[in-house]
């Protein structure tokens, strides 16, 4: 998934600024919360690793196979959980680690030749699954940038006017949910790379 050099270091570092918070937050946090903010900088690290410029680091052929064991075996957690009405979160790290799976099935093997020649110019277009992954993130990005809308008047204060909660920047909810954006917009950074 190697990116051009100055774009790749702009995923990477953005990448592990947002896994970087996501272990900061999971201090903060309990219970699905919790778990949410380790799957997210599980994520974050793992994109920020796929996005290094393959100028500047070039890996064997059998780390793609780490990659989609790693995600393989995340994506099966979320699943789990998902079993008995879990958290919606659940449901977008599933997809998210299925992306991952299906980026470092692309990137390996006889199937990176495909996408090789798909990046030269065959006008056979991305594949579906591709095309696919790119509405959901584009649409989930979408979304989680209308929940940073801010929808009350500045210095309002009063019953249902929403406030800072208490303990620093690490408990703000609006800050997780710009870290989740940043995470779809980098995956669909991703997949168009493919």
């Amino acid at each position: 998934m190697h990116q051009p050099t100055v774009p790749g270091w702009l995923l990477m570092v953005s990448c592990l600024a947002t896994g970087a918070y996501c272990l900061l937050r999971m201090r903060r946090c309990r219970g699905p919360a919790r778990e949410a903010a380790g799957g997210e900088a599980l994520m974050g690290f793992g994109m920020a690793a796929m996005a290094v410029p393959a100028a500047v680091l070039t890996l064997p052929s059998w780390h793609w196979a780490v990659y989609a064991a790693v995600f393989g075996a995340a994506g099966a957690r979320a699943l789990w959980m998902l079993r008995g009405g879990g958290h919606q979160h659940h449901l977008h790290h599933l997809v998210s680690c299925l992306a991952m799976v299906y980026m470092a099935a692309a990137m390996s093997g006889p199937a990176a030749a495909g996408h090789t020649a798909h990046l030269s110019g065959t006008p056979a277009g991305p594949p579906l699954l591709t095309a696919v992954l790119l509405l959901y993130f584009a649409g989930y990005a979408l979304h989680a940038g209308t929940r940073l809308v801010p929808v009350h008047v500045a210095g309002a204060s009063g019953p249902g006017v929403p406030q800072a909660p208490a303990g620093g920047w690490g408990g703000r909810p609006e800050v997780a949910v710009a870290c989740r954006l940043s995470m779809s917009l980098a995956m669909l950074a991703m997949l168009l790379a493919l």
